[in-house]
C-alpha cells in the first residue's frame, strides 16, 4: 500500500502540536524502558536502539517547533497503520535545513524581536500576535536544529565488535523510515567477515545495506540481497525491530488494537490520552553455508533458517485490560504477557 498525504491528519491547534508531541516522546521512552527491562533486545541493541529514538525524538520535537504558531501550514500525523508523522515531514525538515543559512538571514533579528516582544508585553500590555510568535518560532527552529540529528530515510549505524556469545564476530546497525508504512524500522546483522580488517570493507557494505535493505519486504529477500552483494561478508543473524504502530486517538486504521482503543475512548471508558505500542521482532539465522558458482569464482552463500517472529504489545494497566476484552485472539498469540507501561498524563 502506497501512502500519501490524503491518508494523514492535519494538526492545527497549538494544544494538538504540544499532546501529540508529548504522547509521542512518552510512548517512546517508556518503550525503551521496558525492552531493557523485559531485555527483548540485547543490551548493545538497547544503545543502538536508544540512539536511532533520540534521532526520531528529535525531528518530531522540531516539527513541534516548526508549526507551532505557523497559521499557513500543518504537521500530518499518518492515519494508516503508523501513529507517526507522515514521511513526507522528515523530507520536509531534511530540506529546510538544507538551506538554514538562507532562512536565518531573511528572518527578523533575534535583539529586535526582544525589543517589540518587550514593549508590547510591558509598555503596550497587549498579547503577543500570532505572526510574532511565528517569527520567533522560526528562529528557535533554524537557529537550533541540526540537519544531521533529523531522522533521514535511512539512517546507517557504524561496524562494530560483536559482543561475546553471539551469532557473529561483527554487528551492523541501520533503520530506515519505511514510506508505505510511514514508521521506523531498526536492523542489526551479525556477521563474519573473510578478512583482516572489516572497515576495510566499510563504504560497500554501507552502500549495499542502503540499496537492498532500507525498506520493509520479506527478510529472506534482504538476506539474499545483503549475501549476494558482499562476497566477504557472511550474514549469521538479521534482526528486524517493528517500531510501531502507536495506537492513539489520532489513527485511523484497521488494527484490531486501534479499534478497541478508539472504540473506548469514544465510549469515554478510557480517556483521551489513552495509547498502547505494537512492537515486532523478526529474525532470520544462518543454518548452514553452500557455495555457488564456477571452479574460478565460487561464492559462498546462507541457507537460511525459517523467519522468527515475535510480536510484543506496551500499555497501561487499564488498556490491557480492555484489549483483553475486546482483542483476546491477540493478546493470546503475544511472545508474552502485554507489557505494562504508564499511563500518559
Amino acid at each position: 500500500m502506497i501512502v500519501t498525504p490524503l491518508d494523514s491528519a492535519v494538526l492545527d491547534s497549538k494544544e494538538q502540536y504540544v499532546f501529540y508531541h508529548n504522547m509521542v516522546d512518552f510512548a517512546l521512552k517508556e518503550l525503551l524502558v521496558a525492552v531493557q527491562q523485559k531485555q527483548i533486545l540485547s543490551e548493545q541493541e538497547i544503545l543502538l536502539f536508544k540512539q536511532y529514538s533520540d534521532l526520531l525524538l528529535y525531528s518530531v520535537e522540531a516539527m513541534r517547533v516548526k508549526y507551532m504558531y505557523d497559521d499557513e501550514e500543518n504537521m500530518k500525523v499518518d492515519l494508516t497503520d503508523s501513529g507517526f508523522p507522515n514521511y513526507l515531514e522528515f523530507r520536509y525538515l531534511f530540506n529546510d535545513l538544507e538551506l538554514r543559512e538562507e532562512y536565518l538571514g531573511k528572518l527578523t533579528n533575534i535583539e529586535t524581536l526582544k525589543e517589540e516582544f518587550l514593549d508590547t508585553l510591558l509598555h503596550k500590555k497587549e498579547p503577543i500576535s500570532k505572526r510574532k510568535l511565528f517569527q520567533a518560532a522560526s528562529i528557535v527552529y533554524y537557529a537550533s536544529a541540526k540537519k544531521e540529528y533529523i531522522f533521514n530515510r535511512f539512517v546507517q549505524g557504524k561496524i562494530l565488535e560483536a559482543p561475546e556469545n553471539t551469532p557473529g564476530e561483527h554487528l551492523v546497525s541501520w533503520s530506515f523510515y519505511d514510506v508505505s508504512h510511514n514508521r521506523p524500522f531498526i536492523c542489526y546483522m551479525y556477521f563474519d567477515y573473510d578478512g583482516s580488517d572489516v572497515q576495510k570493507e566499510r563504504d560497500e557494505i554501507y552502500k549495499t545495506l542502503k540499496t537492498v535493505a532500507d525498506r520493509d519486504m520479506n527478510l529472506d529477500t534482504m538476506a539474499y540481497g545483503i549475501d549476494k552483494r558482499l562476497p566477504k561478508v557472511f550474514p549469521k543473524l538479521i534482526k528486524r525491530v517493528d517500531l510501531g504502530p502507536i495506537h492513539n486517538v489520532f489513527a485511523k486504521d484497521e488494527n484490531q488494537v486501534t479499534h478497541a482503543i478508539l472504540e473506548g475512548i469514544a465510549s469515554k471508558t478510557i480517556p483521551l490520552n489513552s495509547y498502547a505500542i505494537s512492537f515486532k521482532i523478526d529474525e532470520l539465522k544462518s543454518e548452514s553455508e553452500f557455495k555457488e558458482g564456477s571452479f574460478f569464482s565460487k561464492q559462498t552463500f546462507q541457507k537460511w533458517d525459517a523467519i522468527f517472529r515475535q510480536r510484543y504489545v506496551f500499555a497501561p494497566h487499564r488498556i490491557i485490560q480492555l484489549l483483553y476484552n475486546k482483542t483476546p485472539e491477540i493478546m493470546n498469540k503475544l511472545a508474552m504477557a502485554p507489557i505494562q507501561i504508564s499511563e500518559l498524563k
